[in-house]
């Protein structure tokens, strides 16, 4: 897996594309397209992933062209929110998501995070059996 962190323009670019593109595949049925579309530009536009690096403490990973994660670390809890994991429709099933999970559990342990936590819409049943099957609860 090659798996590099994002810091440059083109990264960002990379990330809110990926973005775009998994979020209209898989969330559109879950949530609808207008709420999509204010999530994206919320949250996984270039601007806001930009903002998120720079300002808010967000670490970006990206597979390029097939997946990005971010990690949000808090020292003071001793805690790692893994706050993004998107891999495409037709990476799914090929273990990346696997070692995705992996390589943030291995982020969180370098962080000194002794937690590594995340949140998911109810609604999204296939990304809930993948978090259990990875050992979240």
């Amino acid at each position: 897996m090659k798996c590099k962190r994002v810091n440059e323009p083109e990264q960002i670019t990379a990330v809110a594309g990926l973005a775009r593109e998994i979020w209209t595949e898989h969330y559109v049925p879950i949530i609808g397209a207008a709420q999509v579309e204010y999530m994206l530009g919320k949250f996984q536009s270039e601007a806001a992933v930009a903002r998120q690096i720079l300002g808010e403490g967000y670490e970006y990973y990206l597979v390029p062209d097939a997946a990005y994660l971010a990690l949000v670390p808090d020292g003071a809890k001793k805690s790692v929110l893994l706050s993004k994991i998107y891999v495409k429709s037709t990476q799914r099933g090929t273990g990346l998501g696997r070692e995705l999970v992996e390589f943030a559990v291995a982020r969180c342990r370098e962080l000194g995070g002794t937690e590594l936590w995340l949140t998911v819409n109810r609604n999204n049943a296939g990304s809930i059996a993948f978090y259990e099957r990875m050992g979240f609860r």
